[in-house]
This record gives C-alpha cells, structure tokens and sequence, in this order.
C-alpha cells in the first residue's frame, strides 16, 4: 500500500500534526503544478522463479540497486514499487518506467525471481508474507490488525497535475462518474488463496476494509477538506494527510490528484492505456472547470453501486451514468467516452495510448485472461502466474 513516491514538486509543507487550535484556522497549502504533468507508481510483486509462490526478498534487491530513486520499498517484503520522475506525457512516463524495468529485472533474474503484475497473487498466502521494517508500516498493522494483515494487494498510481486548490475536489468528485470504467479496464484480482472470488477485482473490495481508505467523501471545496483533514487529525485518526487512502486522493505536496482505482497491471501497454485515459479525464474536467462549466455528479449511493458493479463484473457490469438513474453496459460507455476524448489526447500526446484502451475490451481484460489460462490447465493457478510473468514485455 504505496505512500507518494515522486519526486516533490514544491517546496510547500504539508501541515504538522498539531498544525491548527481551531477548524477556521485549519489550512492545506496545495503545491500548485503550472501544467497538468504526469507521475506514475507501478507496484509489482515478486514471485519465486521455481515456485511461482511469493517471495519476500525484495531487501536482496533494493540492496543490489543500491540508491534509486525510481524503486521503492513498500508495506510488504515482496513487493518493488516502480515509479517515474515528473512526466510531461504519458509516452514519458511509460519510456521513464521502461528504462527502470530494464534496470531492475536482470537484478530480479539473478536473485531467482520474477516479477508479476496483478492485483493479487492467485494461490499465495497472506499469513506466510513479511511486513517491512519501518515504524509506519509497523503502526498500520498495529492499529488495523486482522484486515491490515491481509492486504496482499498491489494496484497503479496516477498523479496529475492541478494549477489550483479550488478545482481539485470538484475533479475528484466528478470523475467518480468514471470510476466503474477505470476499475473494470484494470481488474486483475479474481483470485484470492487459491479460489475463485467470483469477483474481476477482489483487491478493491479487500483495500477498502483499512479505516481512512476506499471511495472519497464528494466535498465540492478544498475548505471543506480542510475542515475534514483537521477533524481526522484532532480525532487522532490521522498524523499526516497521506494516510487518507483513498481511491482518488489530492495529494497536497505534490499539487496533484492521485488516482489510485486501477488493480495491478501486468505490461506496459496496458498501463499505457490506464495512464492515457486518467490524464485525459482530469484534464477534460479541468479545461470544463475553467470555461466555468458545472461538472457532473453522481450521488454517493450510484458511486458506490458503481464500483462495486465493476469490482463484480468487471467489462460486463451495467453501470449507472448520472443522477437520473439511467444505465448503460460499460463498455458501451467506454466507446463513446473515448471519441469524446479524441481531442484532449491529441493536444496531450497520447493519442495512441488512449486508442489502447479499446483493445482491453476488445481483447480481453487480466482478470478475463487469467480466468482463461485457468480452465484450459485444469485450475493450475501456476500457470496462470506464468502467463502473467510472460506479460510483462520490455521490449
């Protein structure tokens, strides 16, 4: 469960603990991004050549990377987080996170590993994992006990630059519209100790059992989550307003949103794909915000049906599309977004990418080819774990 790992793009604090006595002095400076640039935090897992089960060494590898900016340590001691510098397209961003895989995989071989991308593992336990060593992982566990100690989950990142405070929870709030299609795109989790969920995506469900994650409350002014954040900090909820978890977060220090719905996604094209459409979305909603449109929004009890549709059905959910109640197949919705978006991608140089998208459904998503992989090797989940590791293409 990634913390923001890119590269700080202002020198604004964020708040300290004790940072106001009063609700009406509660204030969040937001490191303001001057154009709508791109990050990207990639978490993959790392599975042993042999065994294809989990491994937990990825110490062994960091220690052989030495100091890299680019690969992190996360929650887990079997996962590597990937993540790019501040990117101006998503093009970059991908070609950034391919020269970190060209880098880290040989160094991954050499240790007797692979690395896998996916939402979760298929037959892996979560009892057998290692926590790392760091006094904030350790206070997670601490205070969410039982669930903390089941998030064998890994999932994709999307920072995108803002230019003002007051747009940002306007865009979160709105984007939820898209929620369902960002998630079932990305669905990669159907399995979970060696069964059969049922569900495309078991990670959303699991990520939103931790106390400040899952679906962002629908505030329409950054003074109204400044009031929330002080409130999380009096209660003792919260120290810091990184662990607010959820699934499309501002992200303060970095002037961005963070978009963090899409499960694990196993090779670049892909992401590339996710990438695209997520910039495009928010930059749509932006340029709408500035030619002083009101953007839509849906009620909580939709946005919640929503993704738990997407979590359920993934490309075969029937999801809602606005507060009159009318529904649609998502990948129906998915064609018509994507033309409307044609545009913005161009001006965004990521034309192809977003073009990209429309071949997941068309193709078929993870946790559909997983699926598939399974039944024609009798329920071999290894098999499964190898079709994900051949994924993952550099080249």
């Amino acid at each position: 469960m990634p913390e923001s790992g890119l590269p700080v793009v202002s020198s604004a604090p964020d708040s300290p603990p004790n940072w106001a006595s009063s609700r009406s002095e509660a204030r969040i400076e937001f490191a303001r991004s001057a154009r709508p640039t791109i990050g990207v935090e990639w978490e993959l897992a790392l599975v042993d050549a042999q065994t294809r089960d989990l491994s937990n060494e990825a110490s062994a590898v960091l220690s052989e990377l030495g100091e890299n900016p680019r690969v992190h340590k996360e929650l887990l001691r079997n996962t590597v987080e990937l993540v790019t510098g501040i990117c101006d397209n998503t093009g970059e961003a991908i070609e950034d996170l391919r020269q970190t895989l060209t880098t880290t995989r040989p160094i991954v071989h050499a240790q007797g590993m692979e690395l896998f991308g996916a939402g979760t593992h298929p037959f892996a336990q979560w009892s057998a994992q290692k926590l790392t060593d760091a006094p904030r992982y350790a206070e997670l566990i601490k205070r969410t006990q039982w669930w903390g100690r089941q998030m064998l989950i890994w999932g994709v990142h999307v920072h995108v630059g803002v230019s003002s405070s007051y747009k940002v929870m306007p865009i979160i709030s709105s984007l939820l519209q898209h929620y369902p299609h960002l998630l079932a795109l990305s669905a990669s989790s159907p399995w979970w100790d060696g069964h059969d969920t049922g569900y495309a995506s078991n990670r959303a469900m699991m990520f939103q059992q931790l106390p400040t994650a899952g679906l962002p409350f629908q505030f329409q002014t950054w003074e109204e989550f400044e009031g929330f954040v002080y409130d999380q900090k009096k209660t003792g909820i919260i120290d810091h307003t990184n662990e607010i978890r959820w699934d499309i977060r501002p992200s303060p220090h970095l002037g961005t949103i963070e978009v963090r719905v899409c499960d694990g996604v196993s090779n670049l094209r892909e992401l590339g794909a996710l990438v695209a459409l997520t910039h495009c979305l928010i930059v749509d909603l932006d340029r709408r915000l500035e030619a002083d449109e009101s953007l839509p929004t849906m009620p909580p009890w939709h946005v919640q049906e929503n993704k738990w549709r997407a979590a359920r059905y993934g490309l075969d959910a029937e999801i809602i599309l606005d507060a009159d109640s009318n529904e649609r197949l998502v990948t129906e919705d998915l064609d018509e977004l994507l033309n409307r978006l044609e545009p913005v991608a161009a001006r965004l140089q990521c034309a192809d990418e977003l073009a990209a998208v429309a071949d997941i459904y068309r193709t078929g998503a993870s946790y559909q080819r997983q699926r598939r992989v399974a039944e024609e090797h009798d329920g071999d989940l290894r098999a499964v774990v190898d079709a994900l590791v051949g994924e993952l293409d550099i080249s």
